[in-house]
């Protein structure tokens, strides 16, 4: 069955909430520092359930180490747990990043893919890992990255009712146009970590609280 088209009241609500944190951030961006794909990869791995200030505080060593798939095609993966332990589940990330390096060494001669299919086959990237990719450093509007603050923030906002990643995606996607995709992420994000914040919701400082059911 078709999933019901949004209504025009929502794309209209949809598109204000957009206007609005656009005015508030305007140089929203990604934040986790990167050189290129590769860097770029392998930090979005390295976030998974960490916050970007750690990770951040850890790619610098990494990619010293690192600087490229080949390089670290090659790991020792005891050594690079103990440069990423302060991430969590460093063995599992260790595993995927040193993974993901060889596949891309074997795969695709040592370049990043710029498409999702490729990307998604790589150990340790599933879809947000692949759309945080392409819109940053490809810009490819292939998709919305779902993390906990968008995930957060589009339920309270109403503009899903979703509780899985990929479906709560489609639901933005429906929304926004193609263009606003990977920004719409860092909107987001931004907005959750400044103003409402998970605990302690600034709703009385926040520019969407008219527009938001959830403002208290």
């Amino acid at each position: 069955m078709r999933k019901p088209r949004p209504t025009k009241q929502k794309k209209e609500r949809a598109a204000e909430i957009f206007h609005r944190l656009l005015e508030q951030y305007p140089a929203a961006s990604c934040a986790l520092v990167h050189r290129d794909a590769f860097q770029l990869l392998a930090a979005t791995i390295l976030s998974a359930q960490c916050t970007d200030e750690r990770v951040n505080m850890v790619t610098p060593h990494l990619f010293e180490r690192y600087p490229d798939a080949h390089a670290m095609a090659e790991a020792d993966q005891d050594e690079l747990q103990e440069i990423i332990r302060s991430t969590g589940f460093f063995r599992n990330k260790a595993s995927n990043l040193i993974g993901m390096a060889r596949a891309v060494v074997e795969n695709h001669d040592g370049v990043v893919p710029g498409e999702m299919d490729p990307l998604v086959k790589l150990p340790g990237v599933g879809r947000k890992t692949a759309n945080v990719v392409l819109g940053n450093v490809f810009g490819k509007d292939e998709g919305v990255v779902v993390d906990t603050h968008v995930k957060r923030l589009s339920t309270l906002l109403r503009l899903t009712r979703q509780k899985d990643p990929e479906k709560i995606e489609h639901d933005l996607m429906a929304l926004y146009p193609r263009e606003q995709w990977t920004i719409l992420a860092h909107l987001f994000i931004f907005h959750g970590r400044q103003v409402c914040i998970a605990r302690r919701p600034r709703c009385g400082e926040c520019v969407l609280s008219e527009l938001c059911p959830s403002s208290t």
